[in-house]
């Protein structure tokens, strides 16, 4: 209730000071997002308000579009075939930009909210996406590789597309909600959300959200990272202390 209150006064405080273009007040359920062992992943709520200049709604509603983005990462995607009945790597494709996750919600279908090179200006749609090959593939066997590359994403949650679901209340309070994978690498993440009107992106905001380790999982990666070489030595310890305790057992039974 207080976070509402709050969401409620912030236009009317913004419409004090006399702004000439509509503003997003955008906001997220969870800006820090802890990861456990026991992480299955989180339901986040891209929430906000829009700010009209001296409060007056276009008679035609506007759209809203969010977008929640991981880290980029660089990726080389390879083909296999069989070859004399061995699966071998073939043709590949590098990508230097590619979101580790990417999360996309809408009032409506993206083709009926902006046409396709607004659309990929801002990325809106995982179809759009500028991933930046760096290799010196042809043009078709790139849109092959990208194609392949989207949908191993998109089968693993961490693409994914939710047309005609972002709510729009009284055209000025709006709400999303977007799945965030279980599989999601650690980084900061970007919820930006998009404010559309007659095809124009009029007004954009951003909210990062960190999404970290914790706990034991944070000891063991900061451990690895820091204290490489005793970090080894302890787990070949585990290891052979493991596999002499099974060994000691099985004698016994």
């Amino acid at each position: 209730m207080r976070r509402l209150a709050a969401l409620i006064a912030l236009p009317a405080a913004l419409l004090l000071i006399g702004a000439d273009e509509p503003q997003l007040v955008p906001d997220v359920s969870q800006r820090d997002v802890e990861i456990q062992y026991s992480f299955t992943g989180a339901d986040l709520l891209l929430f906000g308000a829009i700010v009209y200049p001296d409060g007056r709604r276009p008679e035609k509603p506007a759209d809203i579009v969010v977008v929640l983005k991981g880290p980029e990462q660089s990726i080389t995607m390879r083909e296999k075939q069989k070859v004399a009945g061995i699966w071998v790597n073939a043709d590949e494709a590098q990508f230097r930009s590619a979101p580790s996750f990417y999360a996309m919600a809408s009032s409506r279908p993206i083709d009926r909210i902006v046409d396709e090179r607004t659309a990929a200006i801002y990325e809106l749609g995982v179809d759009k996406l500028q991933l930046s090959p760096s290799s010196l593939n042809e043009s078709g066997e790139l849109s092959r590789f990208q194609a392949g590359l989207v949908d191993l994403r998109a089968r693993s949650g961490l693409f994914v597309e939710r047309p005609g679901t972002v709510e729009i209340t009284d055209g000025v309070l709006y709400r999303a909600r977007l799945p965030l994978s279980a599989r999601v690498i650690v980084g900061d993440y970007t919820a930006e959300t998009f404010l559309v009107q007659d095809g124009r992106v009029v007004a954009a905001a951003v909210r990062d959200i960190t999404v970290r380790k914790s706990g034991f999982e944070q000891f063991m990666a900061s451990a690895a990272e820091h204290w490489s070489f005793v970090y080894g030595l302890v787990a070949i310890a585990m290891a052979v202390g493991m596999g002499w305790a099974a060994g000691a057992i099985a004698r016994r039974i």
